[in-house]
C-alpha cells in the first residue's frame, strides 16, 4: 500500500521533470535553427560582396545602379547608440533601484513599481511616437538644428526604454544582499550613503551587471522606436546627424528587397546576431568571474 502511494506521489515529479527537459531541449533546438538559418542566408551575400567591403564599407546604396553594401555606418551607429543609452540609463536605473529598495516608503515603492511594470509593457511604437512628438522637436529647438531626428534623440529614447529592465533586476539584486552587511557597516560608523555605495552596491554587483546585459540586448535589438526618432539615413554617425542602426536597416528595406539586396539584409541580421552573442559572452564571463 505504501509503495503504491509512493509511486503515485513520484509520478507528477517524473512528468514535470520530462516536461522541463523537453522545454529546455526545444529552446536549444530553436537557437540552433535560428543560428543555422542566419548563417545559411547571410554568409553567401558576404562572399559575393566581399567581407572587407561589407564590414568596413562606408556607403550603403542598395538600390543604386551600381549598388554599394557597406554597413560600417550601421555598426558604428548601433555601437554609439547602445553605449550612450547604457551610459545614461544604467546610472539612473541603479539609483532608482537603490531608492526603491532602501529609501522609499512602502506606498511610494508600490506606486513606483507599478509605473515601472507599466513601462516594461509599453510597445516600442509608443516610445517612438512620444519621441517624435516631444524629444525630436525639443532637440531641434534646444540645439538649433534643422532636424531633431538624430543619434542623440535615439540615445534618449533607448535610455528610457532600458530603464524598466535595469531598475527591476538591480532592485532585486540589492534586496538580495544580506541585511547583516548593512547593519555591520552602520555599526562601524558608516553613514547610510556610504553603506549604500561602498557595501550594498559592490555586494549586488553581479545582479547589476546582469541588468546591464539585459539593457544592452534591449537597446541593440530595438528597431521601430529608433527608426521613428533617428532619421533613418545611412550616414556615418555623429551625435546630431540622422543615422540608421543595424536593426532599422533590415526593417526599412526588407519589404521591397530582392536578390543580392535581400541577401545583404540577412547578412546584416547575421552581423547583429554575432555582435550580440559576443557582447553577452563577454559580460556573462565577467558576471561569473565576479560571483567567484
Amino acid at each position: 500500500m505504501k509503495e503504491q502511494i509512493m509511486k503515485k506521489s513520484k509520478l507528477p515529479e517524473k512528468i514535470m521533470k520530462w516536461l522541463f527537459t523537453i522545454c529546455g531541449f526545444l529552446s536549444i533546438v530553436f537557437v540552433i535553427i535560428i543560428t543555422a538559418f542566419l548563417f545559411g542566408s547571410g554568409v553567401p551575400a558576404i562572399g559575393k560582396i566581399g567581407i572587407k567591403e561589407f564590414i568596413f564599407g562606408t556607403t550603403w546604396a542598395s538600390t543604386a545602379a551600381d549598388p554599394k553594401y557597406g554597413i560600417l555606418p550601421f555598426i558604428l551607429s548601433s555601437v554609439y547608440g547602445t553605449f550612450g543609452a547604457i551610459l545614461i540609463g544604467v546610472p539612473f536605473g541603479v539609483l532608482c533601484a537603490v531608492f526603491l529598495a532602501k529609501y522609499s516608503k512602502s506606498k511610494a515603492a508600490s506606486v513606483c513599481t507599478a509605473v515601472i511594470d507599466l513601462m516594461s509593457g509599453i510597445p516600442s511604437v509608443v516610445y517612438g511616437l512620444v519621441g517624435m512628438i516631444i524629444i525630436v522637436p525639443t532637440v531641434r529647438e534646444v540645439f538649433s538644428l534643422p532636424d531633431g531626428a538624430n543619434l542623440f534623440s535615439a540615445i534618449i529614447v533607448l535610455a528610457v526604454m532600458i530603464l524598466p529592465s535595469v531598475i527591476s533586476v538591480s532592485q532585486t539584486a540589492i534586496k538580495a544582499v544580506p541585511h547583516e552587511y548593512e547593519e555591520a557597516s552602520l555599526a562601524l560608523g558608516a553613514t547610510k550613503t556610504e553603506t549604500t555605495f561602498k557595501v550594498l552596491l559592490p555586494a549586488a554587483k553581479s545582479g547589476i551587471l546582469t541588468s546591464v546585459i539585459l539593457g544592452i540586448g534591449r537597446a541593440l535589438g530595438e528597431a521601430m522606436a529608433v527608426m521613428m526618432v533617428a532619421g533613418n539615413v545611412a550616414n556615418m554617425p555623429s551625435l546630431f546627424k540622422s543615422v540608421r542602426f543595424l536593426t532599422t536597416a533590415v526593417a526599412s528595406e526588407m519589404s521591397y528587397s530582392s536578390g543580392l539586396q535581400r541577401q545583404a539584409l540577412f547578412s546584416i541580421a547575421l552581423v547583429l546576431f554575432i555582435f550580440i552573442l559576443i557582447i553577452n559572452m563577454i559580460l556573462n564571463f565577467v558576471v561569473k568571474r565576479e560571483r567567484k
